[in-house]
C-alpha cells in the first residue's frame, strides 16, 4: 500500500470526522441530481439497469429451480449489501458527467478505479457480509422452527404472522437484520465511490464512510430510507422496476458522496 496516496486518506478521515449538518431534505436533492444524471445520456443507464434486472431474475429463477427458495428473502437482503459495489459503473458515469467527460456503457462496465484493486477488497468484504447475513437468517429460522423442510413461500406468511413463534422470530430477525443492515450501510455508503474517485486504501475508505454516516445521521437515515423504499419498489414490480430504480440510486449515491465528503468551499 506504499503507493497509495495516504495524504488523501488522512484528508478524508479529517473531513469525515466533521459534522457537516446537512438537513434531511438534502437527501431528496441527491435524488434529483441522480435523476438528472439518469436522463443525461439515458441509454447506458437503462442498459445497466436492464443487466441488473436480468442477473437478478436469473438468480431468483435458479433458487426456485434448485429448490433453494428458502433463502430468497435473505438473498434479497444481501442484494442491498452488495448493491453499492454493483453500482460502481453508475458512479463512473456520474463522475464523467461532473468532469465534462464522455459517457459510454463500455466505460461504465470496464471501470478503472483510482484505488485499483482496493475496490475488489471491499467487494470481498461485502460479499462475505452478505453470505453471513444469509446464513444468520437460516440459523434464526432453525432456532425457532427446528430443522425442518422449508414449508414454501405460500405457507410462510401464516407461520410468521399468525403464530407466537413466528412473531418471536420476526422480532429477533428484525433486530439481527437491522444490525447487519446498519453496519453494511455504514461501511459501503461512501467507500466504493471514494475508492473510485480517490487513491486511498480500503480500510481508510470504509472507516471514513462510517465516520461520514455517523456524523451526518439525520440525513443519512433519510437517505437509507429512500434507498430501501426504492429498492423494495423495484423488487415489488417483479424486479422490472430495478431497471429504473437501481441506476437512479447509483447516480444519486455519487452525489451524496460528493456533497458530504467535499470540504466547505469546494464544489460538491
Amino acid at each position: 500500500m506504499s503507493d497509495l496516496n495516504l495524504a488523501n486518506g488522512e484528508e478524508f478521515v479529517r473531513v469525515g470526522s466533521r459534522n457537516r449538518g446537512f438537513p434531511v431534505k438534502a437527501a431528496f436533492g441527491w435524488l434529483r441530481a441522480g435523476w438528472h444524471d439518469f436522463i443525461s445520456a439515458p441509454i447506458p443507464s437503462l442498459a445497466y439497469g436492464l443487466a441488473v434486472f436480468a442477473v437478478s431474475a436469473g438468480i431468483v429463477g435458479g433458487l426456485f429451480l434448485f429448490r433453494l427458495d428458502y433463502i430468497l428473502f435473505p438473498a434479497t437482503a444481501a442484494f442491498l449489501v452488495v448493491g453499492p459495489l454493483i453500482a460502481v459503473g453508475l458512479y463512473e458515469k456520474s463522475r464523467s458527467l461532473e468532469l465534462g467527460g464522455s459517457v459510454s456503457l463500455a466505460r461504465m462496465i470496464f471501470v478503472r478505479p483510482a484505488s485499483g484493486a482496493q475496490v475488489l477488497f471491499v467487494g470481498f468484504i461485502m460479499l462475505g457480509l452478505a453470505l453471513l447475513w444469509m446464513r444468520a437468517a437460516v440459523i434464526i429460522f432453525a432456532l425457532f422452527f427446528g430443522w425442518r423442510p422449508f414449508p414454501g413461500l405460500d405457507h410462510l406468511a401464516p407461520m410468521l404472522f399468525t403464530t407466537p413463534i413466528g412473531w418471536a422470530m420476526l422480532a429477533v430477525g428484525t433486530v439481527v437484520g437491522g444490525v447487519f443492515a446498519a453496519f453494511s450501510f455504514a461501511i459501503s455508503a461512501f467507500s466504493i465511490p471514494m475508492l473510485l474517485d480517490q487513491r486511498t486504501d480500503a480500510f481508510t475508505a470504509m472507516g471514513t464512510s462510517i465516520s461520514l454516516v455517523w456524523n451526518n445521521r439525520p440525513v443519512m437515515i433519510a437517505w437509507g430510507a429512500i434507498v430501501l423504499l426504492l429498492t423494495l419498489l423495484g423488487l415489488a414490480t417483479g424486479l422490472l422496476g430495478l431497471i429504473i430504480t437501481f441506476p437512479l440510486l447509483g447516480h444519486a449515491t455519487w452525489h451524496a458522496y460528493r456533497a458530504i465528503s467535499t470540504q466547505p468551499g469546494q464544489k460538491a
